[in-house]
């Protein structure tokens, strides 16, 4: 049940981010598509994270202690480009417009993440 909440709050994140940059967009937004589009990209991203996240750590991780972290921004940016190449109706015109969408998909999620209250019943 978690992990559904989490791809819902996701899907979301992914929908106002598309709303926010002129630079990515979700074809069929006026349509049922445009929504299952944004469940596909939020699961794609979510694999993507999941599987190929650690590895592109661990081999560009001379290049990330260099830059004392910010390199992982770009992993972010390419795995967003990644997700783009791999769902139709989801696009994204640069490498820029990936990487504010990825830290803009962070914040929206974490804000979204907040109001999910379920995480807080399990702790008490």
């Amino acid at each position: 049940m978690n992990i559904l909440i989490r791809l819902i709050i996701s899907a979301i994140a992914v929908l106002v981010t598309d709303l926010l940059l002129p630079g990515v967009t979700i074809s069929d937004m006026n349509t049922t598509n445009g929504l299952l589009t944004a469940l596909l990209v939020a699961a794609v991203l979510g694999l993507l994270n999941a599987l190929l996240k650690p590895i592109l750590i661990l081999l560009t991780l001379p290049v990330t202690l260099v830059t004392l972290g910010l390199f992982l921004l770009v992993i972010n940016a390419v795995i967003v480009l990644i997700a783009a190449r791999l769902v139709n109706g989801f696009t994204v015109d640069s490498f820029w417009w990936a990487l504010g969408f990825s830290l803009l998909l962070s914040l929206v999620t974490s804000i979204l993440s907040s109001f999910d209250k379920s995480g807080k019943r399990r702790e008490e």
